[in-house]
């Protein structure tokens, strides 16, 4: 398993993240609704908003999964997080980063990930909206452009901001 690096601008993204004022909060039903959405539109097991503090990532909502709290190590989100697009990995058995994760080897068993990452303003992100299976399986074009929108809602609502309407 490899831990992910840290971002060249992880002092400023950290800052950010505090300054959302949102780490160990109580659930909210705004977020709860986009999470639970996103896991019955994808038929997925787990879906959850994680956000990715300096040592873990902590979910502030999440479907399918009781703990609410992994070690940054161990955490898929903290890949997503180095990279602007949606990350996906069709196998994490079969990608060298994942396939001796304890999510992959013990319980839950993941499979499938896929990671939206969320942006407090250009370059900065802070976390994820993200999807995981016991299965392997792919995102089509439409479905990447779908969990883009719903990270999109979280973001909105991250931020206080309504989404600009579409053409």
């Amino acid at each position: 398993m490899s831990a992910a690096a840290l971002p060249s601008n992880e002092a400023e993204r950290l800052q950010a993240l505090r300054e959302l004022l949102i780490l160990d909060t109580p659930p909210e039903q705004r977020f709860d609704r986009i999470v639970q959405f996103a896991a019955e539109e994808f038929d997925m097991p787990v879906a959850m908003l994680t956000l990715v503090d300096q040592d873990r990532q902590w979910s502030k909502s999440c479907v399918g999964v009781e703990s609410c709290e992994i070690a940054r190590e161990h955490a898929f989100c903290a890949h997503a997080i180095l990279l602007p697009e949606i990350m996906v990995v069709p196998d994490l058995q079969a990608d060298p980063r994942f396939h001796d994760n304890p999510m992959v080897t013990d319980g839950p068993r993941v499979r499938f990930y896929a990671g939206a990452p969320i942006e407090t303003q250009p370059g900065l992100r802070v976390g994820t909206l993200c999807l995981l299976d016991t299965q392997p399986r792919v995102l089509d074009a439409t479905e990447r452009v779908i969990l883009g929108t719903l990270r999109d809602l979280v973001q909105g609502e991250l931020l206080g901001q309504a989404l600009e309407p579409g053409p």
